[in-house]
């Protein structure tokens, strides 16, 4: 069967499909794409830039006004920021002021109680009674005569002298709060040694009274006293505190 010859229009298209692309055609293409990227993206901005330059003086105001708010806000917010840390610096800080003062509350009345070791200046008083002649209220006027003198803390051998302490006598020594103690009876004092020394010393005091008695009283000053004796702290039967 004879093959009927092709038209024209059957030409054009066999020649122009399928494409023949070659490598030069391709490359070009990819420039032409990205050149025409570039023109779109600079086009753009362009128009971003033409739309704030042909803006209505009113939009720019607002606009203005707009960030102006925005900063205000965030510089309200970094204040209100500031003022809580602030805060809680000034609460830590008081907290630990209150923690501090209530150690020192504690540490006052426990040195007071007996319950805890005390150290300072003071005076040491030593009475020898080679004649046995001091009786349990000599050795309590010189307790009463410390303490009118500024005595914060006071050991009379090895027992704690506390504002219930009471001494009566005994065969053989005194008891001071029931226990025995005997000569020589050593006061280790806690206070000014100017102003402790001579309240003992004073006409008629305890060392003149105790003199008479043929006892000898030695005062001695001292930049370190150590009153270390202990007591058991008490709690009250019947007593209750009253703060809420």
């Amino acid at each position: 069967m004879a093959q009927r010859p092709s038209t024209g229009r059957q030409r054009l298209i066999a020649g122009l499909w399928p494409p023949r692309v070659t490598r030069a055609q391709l490359v070009v293409a990819l420039l032409l794409f990205v050149l025409g990227l570039g023109l779109a993206i600079q086009v753009r901005s362009n128009s971003d830039d033409s739309a704030l330059r042909g803006a209505r003086q009113e939009d720019l105001v607002r606009i203005l006004d707009e960030l102006d708010d925005r900063t205000q806000r965030l510089e309200d917010e970094k204040q209100k920021l500031d003022d809580q840390k602030t805060e809680l610096e000034n609460s830590s800080d008081q907290a630990e002021e209150a923690r501090k003062q209530t150690l020192e509350k504690e540490r006052q009345l426990g040195v007071l109680a007996g319950t805890v070791a005390a150290q300072g200046p003071g005076i040491t008083l030593t009475i020898t009674d080679p004649h046995s002649m001091v009786e349990a209220d000599m050795l309590l006027d010189a307790i009463q005569e410390l303490r009118a003198a500024g005595a914060e803390a006071i050991q009379v051998n090895d027992v704690r002298v506390v504002a219930d302490t009471y001494f009566s006598d005994s065969d053989g020594g005194i008891q001071v709060d029931g226990r025995k103690i005997g000569a020589p009876y050593r006061f280790e004092v806690i206070g000014k040694p100017q102003d402790l020394e001579p309240a003992l010393n004073i006409p008629g005091g305890v060392v003149q009274t105790l003199e008479k008695e043929q006892a000898i009283a030695a005062v001695a000053r001292s930049e370190k006293i150590v009153v270390d004796a202990l007591r058991p702290a008490k709690r009250p039967d019947y007593a209750r505190s009253s703060s809420r």
